[in-house]
């Protein structure tokens, strides 16, 4: 996280049992109220793979009576989405009622599960398949970013919604430097001109779509049909889940129709990344969980 620590001021949080590391949390803080690290896709409190219920709740009660020794009175935790969960973890959803947790955001992200063969595209992207066929699209991998966010990205993020990536081009180099293998530039190629891509950002099982871009012509073209088609089937068909991520607008609080209903033409399914608001005060409530 430290590419970005210019922007945020840290607060991660390491939680030991005499000597053995059971729990990270990466944070940062604003005010009297930390986060989930803002800097971070996906975050959460991260636990050893084989905690239990019993050692979480403590987990969490250490953890909240840490902040409120360092003057934090709120805390604001994001889940990790079920789908990234190597083993199903449900404890959280007990442990947030036990606290009185508020639901501040559910996000809804869309992903599907490359071995899938019920999996049904819809016409659209059938047909969007066949006209990037029909153009002779090629699909490559390259390791520079450059033409990827300066003739593709960049100009279509200004244009379509006046923003920005939230990685900078000197970023997203730098974290490729430090993550080789798990994060991945694909380019879409229409006579030797690139009209499109995607940034993958790749765990153990899910690879991820960070950032997805086209020139004004990929309909025409067929660019992302091409594109996608050859990510799912060939590149990450042993993954399993191939993630598009979400579609939310508006901190979390609205959704892009037009981009969400165009990932579930893929035959995405939805999971639900909820963040949670905790006072640090309801530490005490989890002494009560074992009678």
């Amino acid at each position: 996280m430290e590419y970005h620590s210019d922007r945020f001021e840290d607060a991660s949080v390491l939680i030991f049992k005499d000597d053995s590391l059971k729990a990270i949390c990466p944070l940062n803080k604003v005010g009297e109220t930390a986060f989930s690290h803002q800097g971070l896709t996906y975050g959460g409190l991260v636990f050893s793979e084989n905690a239990n219920l019993e050692e979480q709740l403590e987990i969490f009660e250490c953890l909240l009576l840490y902040l409120k020794s360092n003057t934090i009175n709120e805390l604001v935790l994001k889940a990790l989405p079920d789908l990234y969960q190597n083993k199903p973890h449900n404890e959280l959803a007990y442990i947030m009622c036990k606290l009185k947790a508020n639901v501040s955001k559910c996000e809804l992200t869309s992903a599907l599960q490359p071995s899938d063969d019920s999996i049904k595209k819809s016409n659209n992207r059938k047909r969007g398949l066949k006209r990037g066929l029909n153009h002779s699209l090629k699909v490559k991998e390259e390791d520079n970013f450059e033409s990827f966010w300066n003739a593709v990205l960049i100009p279509n993020l200004k244009e379509r919604f006046d923003t920005s990536p939230v990685h900078s081009f000197a970023e997203i180099r730098k974290l490729k430097q430090h993550f080789p293998n798990e994060i991945r530039q694909f380019n879409v190629y229409h006579e030797n001109e690139i009209v499109g891509g995607v940034t993958i950002f790749e765990t153990k099982n899910v690879a991820h779509a960070q950032y997805i871009s086209a020139t004004s012509n990929r309909q025409e073209l067929g660019t992302l049909d091409v594109l996608f088609n050859h990510l799912i089937n060939d590149v990450y068909k042993e993954k399993r889940y191939f993630d598009f991520g979400t579609s939310s607008e508006n901190g979390g609080h609205s959704i892009n129709q037009g981009l969400f209903n165009w990932k579930l033409s893929f035959g995405s399914q939805i999971f639900n990344q909820m963040t949670y608001t905790i006072n640090t005060n309801n530490n005490t409530n989890l002494n009560s969980v074992w009678q």
